[in-house]
């Protein structure tokens, strides 16, 4: 990560808040949960608490990712939707720009991730102590030496998608981990979480929350 972290102040927006959930969209630049040491301590967390003092966590995304993040706001809430999120129940759909014109339109990608332990916090593709990580893929658009896909996680592990993508050839634009080169100077990682499919806890209805991508 960079030396520096100074983390966008924009204000919250919230997409959905109701007795039991609260989403927002996170921007890209800030801590999902506090790093360590207080110059890490400003995060979407502690910023929802202040005026929710009863938010608590139940997934994570990247620093430099944007998009929907939900947050309970009661413990019933929370055991409800970490099952969810534990036992793939939940789906989600991010936005991607990648380096390269892809060629096929579909496809998944199926390679076990590990941490890179040299390298913390980096993540690699190991088959034999790697944990199972599936992605399927769609092409929106491709065109001037790049593509704008769709990715749709079947697993949860870290760095999952900025590491399949790469191992594919298509690195995310603007991954300050994953990406070289031209495909690494882009003001920002183009990956957004853009929808979320959940049952509510409170009787279990349906709902799809998204935030517009904003590149």
């Amino acid at each position: 990560m960079d030396d520096v972290y100074a983390p966008p102040q924009d204000d919250l927006v919230i997409l959905h808040h109701d007795h039991e959930i609260l989403l927002v969209d996170k921007p890209s630049g800030l801590l999902s949960v506090p790093g360590k040491g207080p110059h890490l301590a400003d995060c979407l967390i502690a910023r929802i608490q202040a005026v929710f003092p009863e938010a608590l966590l139940i997934h994570r995304l990247d620093r430099d990712t944007s998009g929907v993040m939900i947050f309970a706001l009661t413990p019933h809430a929370q055991r409800h939707l970490g099952l969810q999120f534990e036992k793939r129940q939940t789906k989600k759909t991010y936005v991607a720009r990648v380096w390269g014109e892809m060629t096929e339109r579909t496809g998944t990608v199926d390679l076990p991730l590990c941490v890179d332990w040299p390298n913390r916090p980096l993540q690699h593709v190991d088959h034999e102590n790697g944990r199972a990580a599936v992605t399927d893929w769609r092409v929106v658009r491709a065109g001037g030496g790049e593509s704008r896909v769709r990715l749709m996680p079947k697993t949860g592990r870290s760095h999952q998608l900025r590491v399949h993508m790469r191992e594919i050839g298509h690195p995310i634009l603007g991954d300050p981990f994953y990406a070289t080169g031209a495909a690494r100077t882009h003001p920002r990682l183009m990956l957004h979480s853009e929808t979320l499919q959940f049952r509510h806890p409170d009787g279990g209805q349906g709902m799809r929350i998204t935030a517009r991508c904003p590149f």
